[in-house]
């Protein structure tokens, strides 16, 4: 019986992901196995040939799930990615080696065979630290590390506040060759300024079904493919649908939900239909995806769609916003209200908050004024959110995401409460 391994610590992890990619040992699952229904034990259950990875999804569904990746997807999942950022080089981790992120970090250290600076395990990520990291990596080649939006907002805000440590965190991003940013969408104000400061920052789209981003800066890597399953949310929407080498086999235990997930066509090609609705603007030779968020994200006030993430990034764009996450929060009238919760720019940072302990305040007027004004004018008046509240920091799964369902607890306990 095809069994996995779960490895005691990073550096049994990186031996064992790189002995599984290279035939030579068994698959590994970076955390214990699910119990598996039926099963005598956890992970009884068989696994397919040729799996290398199992790793478990962040279970943005509420039933999380574990993907199994084939030593084949992985290594053409880096392969492409390298040849996209100018040929192989060294890696840093700052992600935990439990995700898709973390781990692909780890497989494409190992495909290119010029080493890995990781972080202290366990130790937050901080300015400092990543100046530190940085300075630790070999100079005079290639070096390259991945990131979320969370640790990019943190080099940067740290740095513009005049702080010293966060001013050589963002130098030392700046001296990297690529920066991958991804696990979340990143605020085009972020991304501006990282990039005016010389970071070379590339966004990056994926989920763990596709072995990690497989479209870079909204253009398909090397071998992926992109289609849109038309949608009425929004004009010109649609589901978007990934093809490639880099897919996964499937889900493990749950062949119902694989193959809802994953469809092949009649010409053979096997497509991932993913929960994000995208548009691909451009030519028709050379198209762009922009992903707008989940499709059940999507907010219906007073009969319109409004798509949270669009206006997320116009809100974040408000001087003294931070971070912000736009929900949907039950209305008598309208249906639902669209409700933006952010953070201040220039507030102490609330760090890993968990679910319902954020403590909630309703915005100051000037600021709610400033926020409703904005999105009217860049988007449309329905969009607009009608109520800001203020949060230390956002409730997260996983490396980086915004933990949205929480958010949207956070906001509809709060307009319920008396005096909300």
């Amino acid at each position: 019986m095809t069994r996995a391994v779960v490895p005691a610590d990073l550096d049994d992890l990186v031996r064992s992901v790189g002995a599984a990619l290279d035939g030579a040992g068994p698959a590994v699952a970076p955390v214990p196995l699910l119990p598996f229904r039926g099963a005598g034990r956890p992970g009884a259950v068989d696994l397919p040939p040729g799996t290398a990875l199992v790793l478990r999804t962040s279970g943005s569904t509420g039933d999380p799930r574990e993907v199994l990746l084939t030593a084949a997807a992985v290594r053409a999942s880096g392969a492409a990615t390298h040849e996209r950022l100018g040929g192989p080089g060294h890696w840093l981790l700052t992600l935990p080696a439990t995700h898709v992120a973390g781990v692909q970090v780890v497989a494409r250290a190992h495909a290119a065979g010029r080493g890995l600076t990781a972080a202290p395990a366990g130790e937050p990520f901080t300015p400092r630290g990543f100046a530190d990291l940085v300075a630790r990596s070999p100079h005079g080649e290639r070096r390259y590390v991945s990131l979320v939006p969370t640790q990019l907002h943190r080099l940067v805000a740290a740095a513009d506040a005049g702080d010293d440590d966060g001013a050589a965190g963002l130098d030392a991003l700046c001296a990297l060759d690529a920066v991958l940013l991804g696990g979340a969408a990143t605020p085009p104000v972020l991304l501006r300024r990282a990039r005016e400061a010389g970071a070379r920052v590339v966004t990056t789209y994926g989920m763990t079904e596709t072995s990690g981003g497989c479209v870079y800066d909204g253009v398909p890597l090397p071998g992926a493919r992109v289609r849109l399953v038309l949608s009425t949310a929004q004009d010109g929407a649609g589901v978007v649908e990934l093809a490639g080498p880099f897919l996964a086999t499937g889900y493990r235990g749950a062949p119902d939900a694989t193959a809802a997930a994953f469809r092949t066509d009649d010409d053979g090609t096997r497509w991932f239909r993913t929960s994000d609705l995208g548009r691909l603007d451009g030519p028709p030779g050379g198209p762009v995806l922009a992903v707008l968020g989940r499709a059940d994200d999507v907010v219906v006030t007073g009969g319109v769609n409004v798509a949270p993430a669009a206006v997320e990034d116009v809100v974040t764009e408000v001087d003294g916003v931070g971070e912000a996450c736009v929900v949907g929060v039950p209305h008598a009238e309208w249906g639902q209200e669209v409700v933006a919760v952010v953070t201040l720019r220039d507030a102490a940072r609330g760090d890993d908050v968990p679910d319902g302990a954020a403590p909630v305040a309703d915005a100051p007027a000037d600021l709610v004024a400033a926020v409703r004004a904005r999105v009217a004018d860049r988007l449309e008046r329905p969009a607009a959110p009608r109520r800001v509240l203020v949060v230390p920091g956002l409730p997260r799964r996983g490396p980086g995401k915004v933990d949205r369902a929480a958010v949207a607890r956070l906001a509809a306990a709060h307009v319920a409460a008396p005096g909300g």
